[in-house]
């Protein structure tokens, strides 16, 4: 053992190994799975302001326009989302309960695609039309997300929880209209 730890074909082998390793854990960050990044965003409707002429007894709650339950992809994933219209006219993408792994690069995406069960579902999500509404804030919890004044909801009708760096959806939803 010794004198094979001798030979300088071993040393640049190891060294190899060494970088290829290091390599790796950058690009896939596998500890990610075991780190949970919990969000709560307010409700929305719970900050809402009070109707004008009401006296502040009744709050003006939020219009629902759209919702859906995300499905498993890549990753598994619950939880559900709402399209909120609020009182000044802005959009938001509510997530409320999600639960999906951490990963690298995640970002929550509008999309034309359609959601699909499986593996054929999994990798849809930059083929169409979509937007891009923020980065991942947290795999766990409940999040709000602005949805841009021009984004054409009629024909985004869908969100996904897209990782970029590997092309593939964690987990989506299909956005129903209320």
């Amino acid at each position: 053992m010794v004198a094979l730890l001798r030979r300088p074909v071993v040393w640049a082998g190891l060294a190899g190994l060494a970088v290829v390793a290091a390599v790796a854990l950058a690009v896939f960050q596998p500890w990610l799975l075991f780190v949970d990044e919990t969000v709560n965003d307010g409700d929305p409707a719970a900050a809402a302001p009070a109707t004008p002429g009401d006296g502040g007894r009744s709050p003006q709650g939020p219009q629902v326009l759209a919702g859906g339950s995300f499905i498993s992809h890549e990753h598994r994933t619950s939880g559900t989302v709402k399209v909120l219209r609020l009182a000044d006219g802005a959009r938001i993408l509510r997530i409320e309960d999600l639960d999906t792994s951490n990963g690298p690069d995640l970002w929550v995406r509008l999309s034309d695609q359609p959601v699909k069960e499986g593996p054929g579902g999994w990798f849809v999500f930059d083929d169409g039309a979509y937007v891009e509404l923020g980065r991942l804030k947290g795999n766990k919890g409940s999040q709000n997300y602005r949805i841009p004044a021009d984004a054409d909801l009629s024909r985004l009708t869908s969100v996904t929880i897209w990782c970029k760096r590997f092309h593939v959806s964690f987990g989506a939803a299909a956005l129903r209209a209320a």
